[in-house]
């Protein structure tokens, strides 16, 4: 319940103030996280120095993960009311729509994988206004109340989400209208991925884009949504992984591998590239 209040509660306060003070406000309370959660602030530092292949890295990179989520908050909360045509027009940057274009032009729908970088919520709701609507899983929040406010605020966005009980039997529905789905590709926190390594050490990997491509021959659309240093934002789209066909469809451990390996590289990429967007606060690699 307390955890569902504060949430409540910075709802109201970031829509209330203006944005760039309600941006100032959530800044200070990110900056108090970090300087009070230990396990938080150590588990943030060694992804990163994981992610950088370096013993010590700066601080200001750890500080940078812990602001960023308290400006994904603030994003998040406030999409219904910042988020139009005019905003997507000054704010954000698009490159490589004719990939996503492309695969749909294709008629068997697009699987958009992403990674916890950036502002995926806000990326989605993108997405949907420049035509290309997503229905996306969304793991559930051990608390029912805070994973209820979560999922009332997407649908109030138009943006589609799914249980993961459910999200098969709906993704096919959806790839088979020829309609885009989405999903993380950067961990999976379940016991029902594949060991792989990424960024350099194993790890346990989802599955479920890789499979879901071979199963329906759905291409794979890695995409992110990324701050800017101007405060803007870009939205990119990169080429398609297409499936191999596989017969009686199928899927040995080999094939299955060779798939992910072929988008979660791009997904590296990018987390190398802006370690300080990719919102990552647990102990991410098994030991």
């Amino acid at each position: 319940m307390l955890r569902f209040l504060l949430y409540k509660i910075g709802q109201w306060i970031v829509n209330f103030l203006p944005l760039q003070v309600a941006y100032a406000f959530a800044r200070c309370l990110s900056d108090l996280q970090y300087a009070v959660s230990f396990v938080d602030r150590r588990n943030v530092r060694a992804n990163i120095c994981k992610i950088l292949n370096q013993d010590k890295v700066d601080e200001k990179l750890v500080r940078d993960v812990f602001r960023n989520f308290g400006r994904y908050l603030v994003e998040f909360f406030r999409m219904v009311k910042d988020v139009d045509d005019s905003f997507i027009a000054k704010k954000v940057k698009c490159e490589g729509l004719d990939h996503m274009k492309e695969v749909l032009a294709r008629g068997k729908g697009a699987i958009v994988v992403t990674a916890h970088i950036g502002n995926w919520e806000l990326g989605g709701n993108v997405m949907r206004k420049l035509g290309f609507p997503v229905l996306a899983v969304a793991l559930p929040h051990k608390h029912n109340l805070v994973n209820d406010l979560f999922n009332q605020q997407r649908e109030k966005c138009g943006i589609s989400v799914v249980s993961p009980q459910n999200a098969v039997r709906k993704f096919l529905e959806k790839l088979k209208e020829n309609e885009s789905v989405a999903l993380v590709a950067d961990r999976d926190f379940g016991t029902h991925g594949v060991v792989m390594n990424f960024l350099g050490y194993p790890t346990l990997l989802p599955k479920g884009p890789a499979v879901l491509s071979i199963k329906t021959g759905a291409g794979i659309i890695p995409s992110f949504f990324l701050y800017n240093e101007d405060g803007g934002y870009t939205l990119s789209f990169y080429p398609p992984v297409y499936p191999p066909v596989v017969g009686d469809q199928i899927v040995s451990d080999d094939v299955l591998k060779t798939t992910i390996s072929r988008y979660i590289t791009v997904v590296e990429e990018k987390i190398r590239r802006f370690p300080g967007q990719w919102l990552m606060f647990r102990e991410f690699w098994i030991k």
